[in-house]
């Protein structure tokens, strides 16, 4: 068995679309990336790649790749987890928590689960996704930007 942890944070800016574990969520704001910025689903490679000895999302899809701009993440989670099983493992499961002040992600929390579920090709009861604020706090506190955390378990 083995652990890895993932954490990514993106700034929010105007003209982008806000994307949340594959979600596209109502809101005048959107991150800022290269590909589709889904800090979530980035967590959750980040996370699976630590496992696996693999490095980590940026050694795999550089920003510096334009087959990668604008790319849906959830295709880079899907590409992640052949890794993983071409490594010889399997996924156990992967616990995110979505770190925001909006949009409040209980309302989406359910789609998540399974767009993350069906990319990694587990059940949906293995993946749990949960949001928190940092009451205020910061710089992700006074609304710029989200990030995201991660830990994956792999046997």
């Amino acid at each position: 068995m083995r652990i890895g942890l993932g954490y990514d944070v993106h700034r929010l800016v105007e003209d982008r679309k806000l994307i949340l574990g594959g979600v596209l969520i109502p809101h005048p704001l959107g991150l800022s990336g290269h590909s589709d910025a889904d800090v979530l689903t980035h967590a959750v490679c980040d996370a699976l790649l630590g496992a696996a000895g693999e490095g980590d999302i940026g050694v795999h899809f550089p920003d510096s790749n334009p087959q990668y701009r604008d790319i849906d993440s959830l295709k880079l989670l899907s590409r992640t987890c052949e890794m993983v099983r071409d490594k010889g493992y399997e996924i156990a499961n992967i616990d995110a928590t979505v770190i925001a002040e909006v949009p409040r992600i209980r309302p989406y929390r359910d789609r998540m689960v399974r767009n993350l579920a069906d990319a990694a090709r587990i059940d949906p009861g293995c993946v749990n996704v949960k949001g928190t604020t940092v009451e205020g706090l910061g710089s992700i506190g006074k609304g710029e930007g989200i990030a995201a955390m991660c830990v994956a378990l792999i046997q």
